[in-house]
């Protein structure tokens, strides 16, 4: 098998945690297996990239063992909090992880999927995945990815050969199943379940797994683990913002405990700054709006600490939740300087300029890629709506000393209209010519950014 035998190092740790986490399954037997995307770059990270397409297939398609890791794939048990309501009745229902590898920087990876057949949880669904939604995947993932977010990659995209139906979209539609490649697929709703269990040796047990297996520290002390969730939450939270990123159910089951974004349904990317866009139809009160997706992020969040209440006090949870909202300002902060293309300077005047970005972006009703791209390098806008930001750029440098090929076209962007021509070029003339030309662009973007 040609792995890459420096990159590819294998694992299987979430065994260590015991079968009370997961239900062995076995993936659906799909017509047929076409492969249309396969990331090359996120494989190289694991040592895949060598396999040719028909071994691609066989272990990212068909779900044959990889080497020396999960001898089985594994459907993970969680509960959740799904807009709002608590639900001990899910669980890993059309997906499961079926392989773990170290990548590069010593983390540990998932490869998980994404339409591969129903599980014990799968209720009343058909355990499958649209083409459609997982093309919008592939563009969300790797969009995110250029804009700094972390987020699961889309690693394999396979056209299975069925017919769904489905209510949102013309039906009978073309199915698909993807891999991800994950930090992790533990949620909140992990540590959720076992709380309502009361089981503490299991929670323990959890405790450890994350702090040593994704965060690579000692022990099980929930509070640490915690506040390092409190952390990669917030720049999780304040890094969609500055992508102008609606990710659309923010349900605790749907938050990785590493802080990395993934799973993504009905994601839109806002074209102004209105707090109040939402991405999914069904979200009728904008509890996930642009803008309320922070304090989304954090009651999840506060339902981590919860949970933990079962084997630590409440007196330093708290504490540790309570430094959410500083660390989310500080990320956004950071993270709108990075997208303005300036170098920080110190924490005070670095504020004022998020903040105479913000609401400069507020009130203009501006784009928000076109805001960031005309504005890179410190460069803001005329005109009245950013006198503020223009006062607060002063003495600001470029982070970047050449200017990248980038700067002189036009800002890529992932608004819903380009989405949906994108995905009709496939399903009316079987195209992907745009979906690969538009990954192309975004990966330019990425490396101009960086």
């Amino acid at each position: 098998m040609p792995l890459d035998p420096q990159a590819y190092r294998p694992a299987a740790a979430l065994l260590t945690l015991g079968p009370d986490f997961w239900d062995p399954v076995r993936a659906a037997d799909f017509p047929e297996t076409r492969l249309r995307f396969r990331n090359d770059r996120a494989a190289a990270e694991i040592g895949l990239e060598r396999l040719a397409d028909a071994e691609w297939i066989a272990h990212l398609g068909r779900f044959q063992p990889l080497p020396d890791t999960l001898p089985e794939p594994l459907a993970l048990r969680y509960h959740g909090h799904q807009f709002r309501a608590y639900n001990p009745d899910i669980g890993d229902g059309r997906g499961f992880t079926f392989a773990q590898a170290w990548d590069g920087r010593g983390r540990l990876m998932d490869l998980g999927t994404k339409g591969s057949g129903r599980t014990p949880y799968s209720r009343f669904g058909d355990g499958r995945l649209t083409l459609k939604g997982g093309v919008r995947e592939i563009l969300a993932t790797e969009m995110l990815e250029a804009l700094g977010v972390p987020t699961s990659r889309t690693l394999s995209l396979i056209e299975t050969g069925e017919a769904l139906e489905r209510g949102d979209e013309p039906s009978p539609t073309r199915s698909a199943v993807l891999v991800r490649l994950s930090h992790g697929h533990i949620r909140i709703g992990t540590f959720q379940r076992l709380a309502w269990l009361r089981d503490e040796a299991a929670m323990r047990r959890l405790t450890g797994y994350v702090l040593r297996e994704l965060y690579g520290e000692p022990g099980e002390d929930p509070v640490r683990l915690l506040d390092l969730v409190v952390g990669r939450a917030a720049t999780l939270a304040a890094r969609y913002m500055a992508a102008g990123f609606v990710h659309g159910v923010l349900n605790s089951d749907n938050i990785n405990v590493t802080g990395e974004s993934f799973d993504y349904g009905p994601w839109r990317f806002a074209p102004s700054w209105d707090p109040g866009f939402t991405a999914a139809y069904f979200d009728h009160q904008g509890l996930y709006a642009f803008g309320r997706q922070p304090e989304a992020i954090g009651w999840d969040v506060a339902q981590l600490a919860a949970a933990l209440r079962l084997i630590a006090e409440s007196e330093p949870l708290v504490a540790a939740l309570d430094g959410f909202g500083p660390r989310f300002q500080t990320a956004l902060t950071e993270a709108i300087l990075w997208r303005l293309g300036v170098r920080p300077r110190d924490p005070a005047t670095d504020r004022a300029v998020a903040r105479a970005a913000e609401r400069g972006l507020r009130a203009s009703g501006l784009g928000v890629d076109r805001f960031f791209f005309d504005a890179f390098g410190g460069r803001a806008p005329d005109g009245e709506p950013w006198a503020e930001l223009r006062a607060a750029l002063a003495g600001y440098a470029p982070r970047q000393d050449g200017i990248d090929p980038y700067w002189s076209g036009e800002p890529c962007a992932m608004l819903i209209d380009e989405v949906e021509a994108i995905w009709s070029a496939i399903a009316e003339r079987d195209d992907w010519g745009p979906l690969h030309a538009k990954v192309a662009s975004v990966r330019a973007m990425g490396a101009a950014l960086a």
